[in-house]
């Protein structure tokens, strides 16, 4: 467990718990469910320093809202979107700064695909987000609103190094390729009902074909053509090379 360093009030709203490396904001409605969450948070923070083998850059938030109102107000404000409102399968998001959540165990009240009692696929999405907050801290966009054609890589990214590339999902994918129904465009690869499979198993690939070094030297590129450069390929080759990957398995 991390070292606790210090507890007190901020903005009269969140209170903050201060851990190593990182602080859980929290309101009093979640005072008695702080304890039981904060193993995952340290459980996703050592996933990623094992994946990328280097700590995270600098220290970040992690915002626990209790209602989905307070989600949509931190979104609305960071995106500069006033009236923009989640959908109910949206329930975090990381970047270099923080990572936003909806308190877990309102997960079945509040919204739809998660469940709070399935641990493994809870300590997935919260690894997740602390990948983002990761790739956040070493990319040109910090906040990923200055990137262009690599949606499917900071998603596919996020995917692969949570765990979330699980056998349903590279199942799913290598049915697809038989039937030749996956996109050969990238900009379409995250997109569709297999979105998170088709861009996890493609982070997979690149990891397979070029081995992890170079993987993370594609974290600080915010656009396709520095990341396709970087891996001396095309789209057709890389999206080839993919499909060919997916059949061997």
């Amino acid at each position: 467990m991390p070292l606790f360093l210090s507890l007190g009030l901020v903005n009269n709203n969140w209170t903050v718990k201060k851990q190593d490396g990182y602080a859980l904001f929290y309101t009093a409605l979640d005072q008695k469910n702080i304890d039981e969450y904060g193993p995952y948070f340290v459980v996703g923070k050592k996933a990623v320093y094992n994946f990328f083998e280097s700590p995270f850059k600098t220290n970040f938030g992690v915002y626990i809202h209790a209602s989905r109102a307070s989600l949509d107000s931190a979104w609305q404000n960071d995106w500069q979107m006033p009236g923009f409102n989640s959908q109910c399968w949206m329930v975090a998001s990381g970047v270099a700064k923080k990572l936003d959540i909806i308190s877990p165990k309102l997960w079945d009240s509040l919204a739809c695909e998660h469940s709070y009692s399935d641990s493994i696929a809870t300590q997935q999405l919260i690894t997740h987000e602390l990948v983002h907050v990761y790739h956040g801290q070493h990319n040109k966009s910090p906040d990923f609103n200055n990137v262009s054609g690599i949606d499917w890589f900071v998603e596919g990214l996020a995917v692969y190094a949570s765990g979330q590339c699980d056998t349903e999902r590279v199942t799913e994918v290598q049915k697809a390729v038989k039937e030749n129904s996956v996109p050969d465009d990238l900009g379409k690869m995250w997109s569709g009902n297999l979105k998170y499979g088709q861009s996890g198993t493609l982070v997979m690939y690149i990891d397979h074909k070029y081995g992890r070094e170079k993987l993370i030297g594609l974290l600080q590129f915010n656009n396709i053509e520095d990341l396709l450069k970087t891996l001396n390929t095309t789209e057709s080759e890389l999206t080839n090379g993919w499909k060919e990957y997916m059949s061997s398995l």
